[in-house]
């Protein structure tokens, strides 16, 4: 253990890296460049190149790519060597600070959202510096935005780090009203992600997991998450081997990979990491999902990170712990020691519940996609309705301020915002709530909503720009006031009287809340075709454009990818499940039912009067199934069909979820009943059982 300080970051061109090869006055230059955004000048990004090149060499390096993120939702890389040739037949290592800058890959195969035409390839990389680079399998990797040629953001990284700067603007100009020296302001993320590993022979015999990484098809098995007995429980020594090199690898490259654990479902684990800067953590989780996928192989397993690989066990999240903070280490959603203190925090955590309430429908479109549909609204992750949690305790301190009523702690007082000093309640003032989808969890914010395999920067773009919008909001009716205490006071009453609807400290699972959210007015949208008008609202177009995140046509270009998406996704299941019922499932029932049949035959002839009574209702059962599975495959490939020649992109996945989702739901449930009674020597493909339960 004593070496992992010195393995920290060792694959990172990171600050200790930078002040140790860099001129000094070229390390102040790439601080400033960090720190404040300042423009690097191409003699100074030639040095840093220079610097950065002989340190990957060193390392083992020889190629090197601008990472980026397009909108898949997975990263992406082109290779070039570091290599020139001179004039004598011979090569040097290379690497210009203009090639550091700025990269020129294809752009034309990536989704635009008729952004760009297909022909229109030329699409531009430019340097992250915010984000240190790092090599990965020899290569070193340079953090990168991703843009068209005129300009539009191609990627995810583009709006976080647009979304980023207005949150430090708009908090800045808070916290000058309350005579901060904050010239600063940071949000941070924790991203806590559940995955599941299953043995690599069994995945490679399963057709659906292999196309679609999770399984269209399969009976419960007899033992699933009932005993509680996995959850926290001891880890088997294979996984064990593989949270090992995890980590190690992780460590490398500078993610802090903390915490790791067994999850709730049988072969489901957890890894959760330090906070850091929401852009460094959103390139982190990437890279952690990367090397799940990589490093479990090498262990003859395979890390699943689908939403909902298994039916009838829980599913995976991805928590989304949210915070933010200044440049002089005070974290804005933490109660202070005096009044101004509390005033301030209370104003920030005024700003996160309007920013919910008033943006509910872009947080839940932000976790939107068919994979997530299934997850979200069972009894294992949030519903579909946002709401927020934040504690009994905390929410009596805002009722009492919204009502000028005394808050009952030790002592009745008539709280006054900025007079007078918060009772001292603990981090955990009150049970931890689950089920809520935003929950206060003491200085920071849990969102439970985003799945498992998406990035986080969807989620963390509308969160910075929503409470931005609020915070320049209430910077406007706090810049010209008199009596800027009382001004306060009241701005804090009344946003917890226009906005408390979105509180709820109670079961989110039970029927009762899904009418009383309903009542209040809030919004349940269950699937990714109900949330998608909304991205298009009007509202929500002059929202992004007011805050300079999106423009109106990269707003319309997500929309479209969002359901060409979703319609790609369900139409590759569709289509693996015809495969398999047609190739595989049907012939194997056709033939038990043959098999079954003859020794019915057999057994007559040598007992003439015995009633063959499990062969007998066995190939009756299979016989009216075989023909149900039939019939129901031959009404999805129809439904599959016509939703495919639907030309409206919304129309379009609304088929999809009405029709197609359904003809599929009705296929499972008459195959999954065949595999009950169907001997396993026949069944094509291994169970629940040999998926869930095989990594010993």
């Amino acid at each position: 253990m004593s070496v992992i300080p010195e393995k920290f970051g060792c694959m990172v061109f990171n600050d200790k890296a930078m002040k140790s090869r860099l001129p000094k006055e070229t390390y102040d230059a790439m601080k400033k460049t960090i720190d404040e955004g300042k423009r690097l000048d191409i003699e100074t990004a030639n040095v840093v190149a220079s610097a950065m090149k002989d340190w990957a060499v060193e390392l083992g390096a020889t190629h090197f790519t601008h990472w980026f993120q397009p909108m898949t939702g997975i990263t992406a890389e082109k290779h070039d060597s570091f290599i020139s040739s001179r004039s004598d037949g011979s090569v040097i290592m290379e690497f210009s600070g203009k090639e550091l800058v700025r990269g020129e890959p294809d752009a034309s195969s990536f989704p635009s959202g008729g952004l760009r035409a297909t022909f229109e390839a030329r699409g531009y990389t430019a340097w992250d510096p915010t984000s240190y680079a790092f090599i990965k399998d020899g290569v070193l990797c340079i953090p990168t935005a991703f843009c068209s040629y005129g300009g539009e953001a191609l990627d995810k990284k583009t709006p976080l780090l647009r979304s980023m700067e207005c949150i430090n603007t708009a908090a800045l100009r808070v916290l000058k009203l309350f005579g901060s020296d904050a010239t600063a302001v940071k949000t941070t993320v924790g991203a806590e992600q559940e995955y599941f590993l299953i043995d690599k022979d069994m995945y490679d015999r399963r057709r659906d997991l292999i196309l679609t990484g999770r399984t269209l098809f399969g009976a419960k098995p007899p033992k699933g998450q009932e005993l509680d007995d996995h959850y926290f429980g001891a880890i088997k020594s294979r996984v064990r081997d593989f949270m090992t090199e995890l980590n190690e690898e992780l460590w490398k490259l500078g993610v802090l990979a903390k915490t790791e654990h067994n999850e709730v479902a049988p072969a489901q684990h957890e890894l959760a990491p330090i906070y850091s800067t929401t852009n460094i953590a959103t390139d982190h989780n990437q890279l952690t999902m990367e090397m799940m996928r990589k490093i479990a192989k090498k262990h003859g397993m395979v890390c699943l990170l689908h939403e909902k690989p298994f039916d009838g066990v829980n599913g995976s999240g991805k928590h989304n712990n949210w915070s933010i903070s200044t440049n002089t280490g005070i974290n804005l959603l933490e109660p202070g020691d005096t009044p101004q203190e509390n005033a301030q925090f209370l104003l920030f955590l005024c700003a996160v519940i309007k920013a919910v309430d008033d943006h509910q429908d872009l947080l839940r479109i932000a976790v939107a996609s068919a994979s997530n549909d299934h997850r979200l609204g069972a009894n294992e992750a949030p519903p579909a309705i946002v709401s927020m949690f934040i504690g009994d305790e905390l929410a009596a301190i805002l009722d009492s301020i919204e009502n000028d009523t005394a808050y009952d702690a030790k002592e009745k007082t008539l709280m006054k915002v900025g007079v007078h000093i918060l009772p001292k309640f603990p981090k955990d003032t009150t049970d931890r709530n689950r089920t809520s989808p935003f929950a206060f969890t003491g200085n920071k914010f849990e969102f439970r909503m985003p799945g498992s395999s998406a990035s986080i920067a969807g989620t963390n773009i509308v969160l910075n720009t929503a409470v931005a919008d609020a915070l320049n909001s209430f910077a406007d009716e706090l810049e010209g006031a008199d009596d800027f205490t009382g001004a306060l006071h009241d701005l804090i009453k009344k946003t917890i009287k226009e906005h408390k609807r979105i509180i709820f400290n109670g079961n989110g699972y039970d029927e009762s809340w899904t009418k009383e959210a309903e009542r209040r007015g809030l919004l349940n949208l269950r699937t990714t075709p109900d949330c998608m008008p909304y991205y298009i609202s009007k509202k929500n177009i002059e929202f992004f454009e007011k805050n300079k995140v999106y423009s109106e046509a990269e707003v319309r270009a997500r929309y479209e990818i969002h359901l060409e998406n979703y319609v790609n996704i369900l139409g590759i299941e569709a289509l693996t499940m015809i495969d398999m019922v047609k190739r595989d499932i049907l012939p194997a029932m056709s033939k038990y039912t043959d098999v079954l049949t003859k020794s019915i035959v057999h057994k007559k002839a040598v007992i003439a009067d015995d009633a063959c009574e499990y062969e007998v209702n066995t190939v009756k059962k299979l016989s009216s199934l075989t023909s149900d599975v039939y019939r129901l495959v031959c009404e999805l490939e129809g439904s599959l069909a016509e939703a495919k020649n639907m030309s409206d992109s919304l129309k379009k996945a609304t088929a999809f979820k009405e029709n197609v989702l359904q003809n599929m739901a009705d296929l499972r449930a008459a195959v999954d009943e065949a595999e009950e009674i169907t001997s396993s020597e026949y069944w094509p493909f291994p169970t629940y059982t040999d998926l869930l339960f095989s990594v010993r």
